[in-house]
């Protein structure tokens, strides 16, 4: 008998052809371009690529802080654009960020309970026992208000500011929370510690999560799928040990050829050739061509769109290193596939 794939998770967020241009004196710049995004109950998808690929452009936009140039971004089926600003006031609370740097994201004058409560006290419920809920989400995040809510941050190692961060979050009793680079200014053991919160709360919470981040060994630890954004485009989407097994994009083999390996030779680093082009003025056609070695005619034409090559992968790419199947293959897509 042929076993019956579980039921997907229920989607929490979802966006829609997201698009974020910035003006600035040297013309626009396309910081995102026609994003799609699906974010499940209970699961972690991971944004990764190079610095200034616009992943924390998307998570701004994924707030409205500003709003996106174009596209649309629902959550639980209701559209934020849709919304009066009373109203949209009233969702916030619901979708809630962790920031790169845990210190500077804390007031340094307030202690570790005031700093939990700011989300209570910013939407008050009378029904909501303020001194029990603090109490409540620091238990969760393993630092005890008897030891820690008279603290204030300047008192608290980056790890611990981090998790309070985390608390404060929680607070709000959010639906969607989106992780910024939130272990990058953190040593390994207090990475270790705050990925593997992350990843137990989203299930215990039933959130769902974004993990933003350009490395791949923390991107493998904490989520369920993968991302990947290449100058303001998604070139591949998958679960995150399909995709990093055996990317189909080679782009993210780019990026996995990066991250240093015990053995490598002493400057064989795998870094991709070439610095990335200008989001002022990107490639025509697929963005990644003039640093991709299979790059020809047609990847200077065509943009191309993300397709499928597997059960929930897809990949933006003319020639990628997977085959695609001929059903959903545009003309010639399979049959220039490049050997390695």
């Amino acid at each position: 008998m042929t076993p019956v794939a579980p039921e997907p998770s229920p989607v929490v967020l979802r966006a829609t052809g997201l698009s974020v241009v910035h003006r600035t004196r040297s013309g626009p710049l396309h910081a995102v371009s026609e994003v799609d995004l699906t974010l499940r109950e209970r699961r972690t998808l991971a944004l990764v690529g190079e610095s200034g690929s616009g992943k924390s452009s998307i998570a701004k936009a994924l707030l409205r802080l500003p709003p996106p140039t174009a596209g649309t971004v629902t959550v639980d089926g209701t559209d934020l654009a849709a919304l009066a600003p009373r109203a949209l006031r009233a969702l916030r609370p619901r979708l809630q960020m962790v920031f790169q740097d845990p210190v500077s994201s804390l007031n340094p004058r307030r202690t570790v309970r005031d700093l939990v409560a700011e989300p209570l006290d910013a939407h008050p419920d009378p029904a909501v026992d303020r001194a029990a809920a603090v109490e409540r989400q620091l238990e969760a995040v393993g630092l005890p208000l008897a030891l820690f809510g008279d603290r204030r941050p300047a008192q608290l190692s980056g790890g611990q500011a981090q998790r309070v961060a985390i608390a404060r979050a929680l607070a709000a009793e959010p639906r969607v929370l989106i992780a910024d680079e939130a272990v990058s200014a953190l040593d390994v053991s207090a990475q270790a510690t705050v990925l593997n919160l992350l990843r137990r709360l989203t299930e215990e919470r039933g959130l769902a999560s974004l993990f933003i981040s350009h490395d791949l060994g923390v991107v493998r630890a904490v989520s369920d799928d993968v991302a990947v954004l290449q100058l303001g485009r998604l070139c591949e989407q998958g679960p995150t040990e399909e995709v990093l097994a055996a990317p189909a994009h080679p782009y993210t083999a780019a990026l996995l050829a990066a991250v240093p390996e015990p053995g490598r030779p002493l400057g064989d680093t795998g870094l991709l050739p070439a610095d990335p082009p200008s989001p002022l003025d990107p490639p025509s056609g697929c963005r990644f061509r003039t640093r991709c070695p299979f790059a020809d005619e047609r990847c200077a034409r065509e943009v191309p769109e993300l397709r499928e090559v597997a059960p929930g992968r897809t990949v933006a790419c003319h020639r990628p290193l997977l085959p695609v199947p001929v059903a959903v293959s545009s003309a010639g897509g399979g049959a220039d596939r490049p050997t390695r």
